[in-house]
């Protein structure tokens, strides 16, 4: 397991080079952490040419067992075509399900399939949530930075394309709040 600070952040967004790395999260001052991974080229291709209307959506709680079964069927109801690259979404999906249902200690997740092509989430700010995973599948992904204020960052990041970014909430239990905020690009 390798973790590296990103310091322009104040060494509070940890990378991971693995899963395990994931729970970083849970070290003191940490805000967020980031798994560093890249798309298959493949993959990749098929769902940036895939049309919007059949990208899936859908917003369900459910058991991290359970995500694989109902993202079959989201998939299925959206028209996302039956094929291998359809697979490797639903199963990448279902394996970050788990992996942050093991991270927190969590039996429930809130699972939310969106296609962001507004400024839905345009303005910087921090979830109320404890914590909420990540993952861009297309498009540009989460942008973050800190800010002392309130205000809007002046150093901005954007999370790679397919990497997976755990983030804390305002029901995080440690005082005070690391100052991460976090936005969907505004290009959408």
């Amino acid at each position: 397991m390798i973790l590296d600070k990103i310091p322009a952040l104040d060494d509070c967004v940890a990378l991971a080079t693995s899963p395990a790395s994931l729970t970083a999260i849970h070290q003191p001052n940490c805000a967020a952490t980031i798994w560093q991974r890249k798309p298959l080229p493949h993959f990749q291709n098929w769902i940036d040419k895939l049309p919007p209307d059949q990208l899936p959506k859908a917003r369900m709680v459910l058991r991290p067992e359970a995500v694989c079964d109902a993202l079959l069927d989201v998939t299925r109801q959206c028209g996302t075509p039956d094929c291998s690259e359809r697979n490797l979404l639903i199963e990448d999906a279902s394996a970050l399900a788990s992996i942050f249902a093991s991270v927190m200690s969590s039996a429930y997740l809130r699972l939310r399939f969106d296609v962001i092509n507004s400024n839905a989430c345009r303005k910087f700010h921090v979830d109320a949530v404890t914590a909420r995973l990540v993952c861009t599948y297309r498009g540009t992904g989460t942008q973050y930075g800190l800010s002392e204020d309130g205000h809007d960052p002046e150093q901005v990041m954007t999370v790679p394309l397919g990497s997976p970014i755990i983030m804390r909430g305002t029901g995080w239990p440690e005082t005070p709040l690391s100052g991460l905020l976090h936005r969907s690009p505004p290009d959408c």
